[in-house]
């Protein structure tokens, strides 16, 4: 479309907003109807350490809406000379599950327990026993039940509780409701009803320490709706506070808000069954659409849903690029010292092009990126570290090398249970994230840890905010009966630009001899965590 064509869409509306609050940012796009990014804005966060609880305030949390807004509206006015006053569809996403828990009157009564926190173990076994369905700790019930043993004072005056889009979607709109994908991740869902699993709602209510609430556990949860509902409206006083400025007005409808899974399934257009995609940033996961029950009950793996509601198979980690951008920052900082002022993803692509020189193995060196805990290493705190065996070959290609390769090493691992034992089978695996923004080089890795086909799509390092907007585009202009599957295919990605590499041989090899090692040294990084305690 010409300038002139977009603007005429800015001005009468027919577009998409779409918001993303990940770990690292926080980023708007605005999508025409014909899904191409028109405008974004973005503001850089990062999570705090209080009181040995991963979170985000709620300050910051609307300092960065606000700012990211901001940006995108600023833009807009710049390129196409209009100020953004109507938008036709806004949806809200953000990382999956943590807790936020509010009272009658809207206040939260404990800081956002994010993702990140690995602190629910016992609730997150019992109700996983009791349920006979894998509940992880992350997840909002477990948040929510884990308060419950531990006899926490805030729980008597619950009246809601939600996850981050959750909460943002409430604040803009008023409707206490969320994302079938978003909501797989706050308690298990019966996939025939669309909803949480009415079975164990009442196991969870018939429990001892749960009974002596007057709250009923149904009532305090969001509902849950599926793709392409409608999901109320932007209020007068969500589009004051999503733009204080007071150009934005009210009335655009709200999409279901989803996990940033959901958006990154989207996003790949990876929602049919037999199909999957993979994650890479701060976290990392894989989600598989099965065409097929599991066999059993897996402690790493994870059942949630597409934003449609079909059952998947994911693989969660905590931890994945943290580790590399510290690695790049030092590096950074040495460039610099000798008067090498490298821009960013200079830096970035020569290290990555380091990797390739080295050893297949990553010459036996051995790293852990857990900057927090790791659930599927069973890790419950994060202690990055290094490890080297006085004959390792230990050089630039091999140090970087084994920065990839560990990125990836819980994931294979959790991989490994899905391919292996399950024997399920993809048509198409699909990675995305900013791990993937230069290109090849992760990408090969990622092949050669899963011994599996990947494939790039050119939105790789920008998936999700537009996938959400893609979901409220697909809320606003779906037909009838037509599936988010189907719409997909043959409105979105009709065209798609993207590429693939297959797996190599004898880096399948070094890498599996890769994860002998790192296997071998877990015990050194939980005998750190028990070591060495945090302040």
């Amino acid at each position: 479309m010409s300038v002139d064509e977009i603007k005429n869409q800015i001005v009468s509306g027919h577009t998409s907003l779409g918001i993303e609050l990940g770990s690292t940012r926080i980023k708007s796009v605005l999508v025409s109807d014909d899904f191409q990014t028109i405008a974004s804005g973005d503001y850089v966060w990062e999570n705090e350490l209080d009181h040995g609880i991963w979170t985000y305030s709620l300050d910051k949390i609307w300092d960065g809406i606000q700012t990211s807004y901001a940006n995108l509206a600023t833009e807009v006015n710049d390129k196409y000379g209009t100020e953004l006053k109507n938008v036709g569809a806004i949806g809200v996403s953000a990382m999956m599950h943590g807790y936020m828990a509010f009272s009658k009157d809207d206040e939260i009564l404990v800081p956002f327990r994010t993702w990140r926190n690995n602190i629910t173990s016992q609730a997150a076994d019992e109700l996983t026993e009791l349920f006979n369905f894998n509940i992880p700790e992350r997840w909002t019930i477990a948040h929510l039940y884990q308060a419950i043993l531990n006899k926490e004072e805030h729980v008597k005056n619950i009246d809601f509780v939600t996850t981050l889009d959750g909460y943002v979607h409430y604040k803009l709109s008023g409707k206490r409701v969320t994302g079938i994908g978003d909501a797989s991740g706050i308690f298990p869902i019966d996939e025939q009803s669309a909803d949480y699993d009415a079975s164990l709602l009442e196991k969870f209510r018939q429990l001892p320490a749960v009974k002596q609430y007057q709250w009923d556990v149904k009532d305090v949860l969001p509902e849950v709706l599926v793709a392409g509902e409608n999901a109320g409206q932007l209020s007068e006083q969500g589009a004051a506070l999503l733009d204080p400025s007071g150009q934005l007005q009210a009335g655009a409808l709200m999409a279901p808000s989803e996990g940033d899974a959901g958006t990154g399934m989207v996003s790949t257009n990876a929602v049919r069954k037999r199909t999957g995609n993979i994650s890479a940033g701060t976290s990392a996961f894989s989600m598989v659409v099965l065409d097929r029950p599991m066999k059993k009950v897996h402690r790493d793996i994870d059942m949630v849903t597409t934003p449609d509601g079909a059952p998947v198979a994911m693989v969660h980690t905590n931890n994945c690029s943290s580790d590399i951008n510290a690695w790049t920052n030092l590096f950074s900082e040495f460039a610099r010292a000798i008067g090498a002022n490298l821009k960013p993803n200079d830096l970035y692509a020569a290290l990555f092009d380091s990797s390739l020189r080295g050893d297949q193995d990553a010459g036996g060196l051995v790293n852990f990126s857990y900057l927090s805990g790791e659930n599927i290493t069973k890790m419950s705190e994060g202690r990055p570290m290094f490890v080297r065996k006085p004959d390792s070959n230990f050089n630039l290609a091999n140090f970087f090398k084994v920065q990839l390769y560990s990125a990836f090493a819980p994931l294979k691992i959790g991989m490994d249970i899905l391919l292996r034992e399950e024997h399920i089978k993809t048509d198409v695996l699909i990675a995305q994230g900013g791990l993937f923004k230069t290109p090849v080089v992760a990408q090969q890795v990622l092949a050669d840890a899963l011994n599996t086909p990947i494939t790039v799509m050119e939105n790789a390092g920008e998936g999700g905010p537009w996938g959400m907007a893609v979901l409220a585009l697909f809320a606003k202009n779906h037909q009838d009966g037509q599936t988010l599957a189907d719409y997909l295919d043959s409105e979105v990605f009709s065209d798609p630009d993207s590429s693939t590499l297959e797996p190599e041989a004898v880096s399948v090899l070094g890498y599996e001899k890769f994860i002998d090692n790192y296997k071998a040294a877990l015990p050194a990084e939980g005998q750190a965590v028990e070591s060495m305690k945090m302040n």
